[in-house]
């Protein structure tokens, strides 16, 4: 559905059991999402799991403003909810109304419940594209931007494993504050394919993946399921994936690749997982 200058689709809450029964389609059509970064265009998907909103900006000649969409059922789209945006693209700027603040490539800012944001690009023929991700806010935390240079980072392991990777945390309690969102990136070095294996789940908060820097002829094949009933997506470059509460979220792919990954729920501790045993995996 089309909505002032965004196009927006609702995702409905899915069972584990059901999730089970579905086949491919099935499975694609509930917890994939592509076509985020569409040009000129204002591209989202609102979900039932924890109300996340997931979206895409793209910009190229003119400015496009983050607007109220009906699921929402605020005047603007900020009044109740909060917004983090990540550049994965060119260089680009979001203007709110604390300022306007440059995105260089991956760098991120956190939006503030209240405030507003517009998206631009500095070179049309090289557009940024930033990420979207909004939750319920339950208070206003400041605007704030934060370069890829100023994420606390932690690298995690090793060639032998097949997941040399560096973690990239944008929201962390030494950081920004944010109500419920978390959000970081993770760069796999070259050669390593694996990401979060050994897996877990988190029954406080869902969790969302975008994959991006995926080679064209690359893949990524996306596992989420129950641990004992696991399913795989088909991943490409800059497509996402859903993650309800009850599913593991992992992923390997044919090269190595980055993803943002991305939270709401009850709490924001990053310790707070369940960890699954590679034998209980089925």
């Amino acid at each position: 559905m089309t909505e002032n200058n965004a196009h927006y689709v609702s995702r409905h809450a899915i069972d584990p059991k059901a999730a089970a029964r579905m086949g491919t389609q099935e499975l694609r059509d509930n917890f994939h999402v592509p076509g985020l970064f569409q040009a000129g265009k204002i591209e989202l998907v609102y979900t039932h799991y924890d109300r996340m909103i997931v979206g895409g900006v793209m910009p190229t000649a003119a400015p496009l403003a983050l607007e109220a969409i009906k699921p929402t059922g605020t005047k603007h789209f900020l009044d109740r909810r909060e917004l983090i945006a990540v550049n994965i693209g060119g260089a680009g700027s979001v203007t709110t109304n604390n300022g306007s603040f440059k995105l260089g490539p991956r760098d991120m800012i956190y939006v503030g419940m209240g405030d507003g944001a517009t998206f631009a690009s500095d070179d049309a023929n090289l557009p940024a594209k930033f990420y979207l991700l909004s939750a319920p806010a339950h208070q206003t935390h400041p605007t704030r931007h934060i370069g890829i240079g100023e994420a606390k980072r932690v690298d995690l392991g090793g060639q032998e494993t097949s997941n040399e990777r560096s973690i990239f945390q944008f929201i962390h309690p030494e950081g920004v504050k944010t109500c419920q969102l978390v959000v970081g990136m993770t760069q796999l070095a070259p050669g390593s394919v694996w990401n979060t294996m050994p897996c877990h789940v988190h029954d406080r908060r869902m969790e969302a993946y975008l994959y991006f820097d995926v080679p064209e002829a690359a893949r990524v094949f996306h596992f989420l399921g129950e641990p004992t009933e696991t399913r795989h997506v088909v991943m490409r470059n800059e497509e996402a994936v859903l993650s309800p509460v009850w599913s593991i979220h992992s992923g390997c792919g044919t090269s190595n690749y980055a993803f943002i990954w991305a939270m709401a729920g009850d709490n924001v501790d990053y310790t707070d997982v369940d960890m699954v045993s590679m034998d209980v995996l089925r």
